[in-house]
């Protein structure tokens, strides 16, 4: 079975990755898990990458579909796989149908921007062991002092809120073609990604078996 994982940052499609992987009894990988690979063995499309990166410039679509096709036709993958991430456009969802002739199920997961903008912006890090804390979620019992080192907590740039309300909005520029694409092709499920990690595990295990 060959699935693709659609969502915004922060809507728990990481998170469920695994879940679904299982289930389907396939491999999977996120778009970034691949270019970390890439990038740390030094393959010729992790130095292509690389060069984009450094200039400050987004990856063209065209090296990323490469990193992808390379990781689906690797003969591990031919069972089938769930892709987490990818595709992001639909430059890169037209490519992915002329080379594998299409996916069985695209699954989104749709969650209300208020409430991924509470998830993304309370993040926490610690400045020493990078642990991860939430402000709600998940806090310190320190205060902003980490549990694990102890040393101080910091919030990055990226998960301030002014600068995630500018990436969801990018994302869903982005993205909302490649779902109207899919829901064409009658691939698209939409599961409700606000709900409980148990929840949506029960909502995903209905739309794998159907």
């Amino acid at each position: 079975m060959r699935i693709l994982l659609m969502g915004a940052p922060g809507s728990g499609k990481g998170t469920q990755a695994g879940f679904i992987a299982q289930k389907a009894k396939v491999s999977s990988v996120s778009s970034g898990d691949l270019f970390r690979k890439n990038l740390s063995e030094k393959s010729e499309l992790g130095i292509l990458a690389k060069t984009f990166m450094d200039r400050g410039e987004y990856v063209p679509d065209d090296v990323t579909i490469r990193m992808v096709l390379d990781w689906i036709n690797d003969p591990s993958n031919t069972s089938g796989f769930v892709l987490d991430g990818f595709p992001r456009t639909l430059p890169q969802a037209i490519a992915l149908d002329e080379e594998l002739g299409s996916v069985d199920k695209v699954i989104f997961f749709d969650v209300p921007n208020n409430d991924l903008i509470e998830r993304l912006s309370g993040r926490l890090i610690c400045r020493t062991c990078q642990a991860s804390f939430h402000k709600i979620f998940y806090p310190s019992k320190n205060g902003m002092i980490c549990d694990k080192c102890p040393d101080e907590l910091y919030q990055r740039d990226d998960d301030k809120a002014d600068v995630v309300t500018n990436r969801l909005k990018v994302y869903m520029q982005e993205t909302q073609p490649v779902i109207q694409y899919y829901a064409k092709q009658n691939k698209l499920i939409t599961v409700d990604g606000s709900k409980s990690v148990d929840e949506v595990e029960s909502e995903l295990e209905m739309a794998l078996n159907d």
